[in-house]
């Protein structure tokens, strides 16, 4: 069975994630089977590994910065490949690749998969793939070497559109917070708690992540409260530069963060 599914197969019914992303190659190169095996250690649950691009759409300044760190420190998509198959023994969670079309395409849909195989990544997040050429080009691949394309749903997404989306993927939906870029936020309006209930009473056959802007308790309950758990990024990326590649600490200093109100 996939990694992504055993892991909410085998959830109890209390029990709610946290999962983290970081941009390889960032702060430093060589830094990503650090970050990875720290946060495995750590018990974090499952991990988005960024693959830098240079024209991030969907993301704020931070992950933006770390992106422009990370191609300027000679991050490749070939490179975070050997990387992470440096490592597959020693990965028991699932590790979801988060990059952009572009990049993909250059190195191979089909190339690209088995290469994920051989790495030991059970997904892949792609935020500016058209779900028409998911359907029909992505899918079909993903499919023949088990795994997961996680789609992304906003506020803004309809209700017939989410449907479509819950019918046809697999492993769980990114529930984004807003349909701004990512970023750290103090708090999640009543408007984005009201969508949070609105998803929570579709009844959707996937279960839920909820990602962009979470960086204290309040944020964080708010996700845990409508999901199966929470997806950071930017304020762990932030964290993770300012300690300079030092995971441990990055993460001793995101808990303290996770801890406090604002």
């Amino acid at each position: 069975m996939n990694k992504i599914n055993k892991l909410f197969v085998e959830r109890s019914a209390d029990k709610k994630f946290l999962s983290l992303y970081f941009c390889a190659g960032a702060p430093t190169l060589e830094g990503t089977a650090d970050v990875i095996l720290t946060l495995q250690r750590r018990g974090i649950d499952f991990l988005e590994v960024g693959i830098p691009f240079s024209d991030p759409l969907a993301d704020g300044p931070v992950i933006q910065t770390a992106a422009t760190k990370a191609l300027r420190n000679g991050m490749n998509v070939q490179l975070l490949f050997d990387q992470l198959r440096s490592i597959k023994q020693q990965v028991t969670i699932p590790l979801i690749l988060m990059g952009y079309l572009n990049p993909i395409l250059h190195y191979g849909i089909e190339r690209f998969c088995l290469s994920c195989v051989e790495s030991g990544v059970s997904g892949m997040i792609i935020p500016d793939l058209p779900f028409k050429d998911y359907l029909e080009q992505v899918k079909p691949v993903a499919d023949r070497y088990d795994l997961r394309v996680i789609m992304l749903i906003t506020p803004e997404t309809s209700e017939e559109r989410i449907r479509f989306i819950d019918e046809h993927t697999d492993g769980f939906i990114y529930m984004v917070s807003s349909a701004a870029i990512t970023g750290a936020q103090k708090s999640f309006d009543d408007a984005k708690q009201a969508y949070f209930r609105r998803i929570d009473q579709m009844q959707l056959r996937n279960p839920r992540m909820i990602g962009f802007g979470i960086s204290n308790r309040q944020t964080l309950q708010a996700a845990q409260d409508n999901a199966a758990g929470a997806i950071i990024g930017s304020k762990f990326v932030t964290l993770l530069d300012e300690a300079g590649g030092n995971a441990d600490l990055a993460l001793d200093r995101l808990f303290e963060a996770l801890e406090r109100t604002e």
